[in-house]
Order: C-alpha cells, then sequence, then structure tokens
C-alpha cells in the first residue's frame, strides 16, 4: 500500500479541562502510531469561536495533525472520534499528493 499524508482537525469541548482534551489527541496519536504511522506535527490553535453554535455551544478548542500512514487504522481512529463525548468535530482528508510533498510529508515519488 502507498504510504498517504492526511490532516485531522479535531474540535473539543469548551468545558473539558486542558489535560483531559490533550489526552484525548495523545490517544489518537498512540493509535495512529500502533498502526504504523506518524504523526510528525500536532498544531494545537486553542480556543475559537464557531460560526454557528453547535450543540448550543458556541466554542472550541482546535486541533490540527498531520498524519503519514498506508492508512489501516483511520477507520479506527475515525471511530474512537465518533464516539469520546469530549469530541464535539472532527474531520479527515487525505492531502494531495503535491501538497503532502511541498510540506514534507512523503517523498517525491520516481
Amino acid at each position: 500500500m502507498p504510504v498517504r499524508a492526511y490532516e485531522l482537525m479535531i474540535i473539543v469541548d469548551q468545558d473539558v479541562d486542558d489535560q483531559t482534551g490533550k489526552a484525548q489527541i495523545a490517544r489518537v496519536v498512540e493509535m495512529i502510531e500502533a498502526g504504523g504511522g506518524k504523526v510528525p506535527t500536532v498544531d494545537h490553535w486553542g480556543r475559537r469561536r464557531f460560526a454557528y453554535p453547535i450543540n448550543k455551544k458556541n466554542e472550541g478548542v482546535y486541533s490540527v495533525l498531520e498524519i503519514v500512514t498506508e492508512a489501516p487504522n483511520l477507520d479506527d481512529v475515525d471511530r474512537f472520534l465518533r464516539l469520546a463525548d469530549e469530541i464535539v468535530r472532527h474531520k479527515l482528508i487525505r492531502l494531495p499528493d503535491s501538497e503532502a510533498t511541498k510540506r514534507g510529508l512523503v517523498a517525491v515519488a520516481d
């Protein structure tokens, strides 16, 4: 299987303390690494205002992860995030090969 690059944005509930929120992000990183993937960067954006209320809340704590993997374990990560009460929303996208190469996440294919 080819190695692909992904970007995962996770929004943690505003009422969850920082330690619990970061523990959820750490658990996601552990799951990806256990499946043979790598998480080169975890960017914590902090508290941001939503464009519209979600579950009667106006803010959330954002984090963005860059992931490099063959993707056998991303279904498990997606399921974990859907079931976690602390997670308001998450979005996983596959980066185009040109963008992944530009960011230095994957090597240029010969």
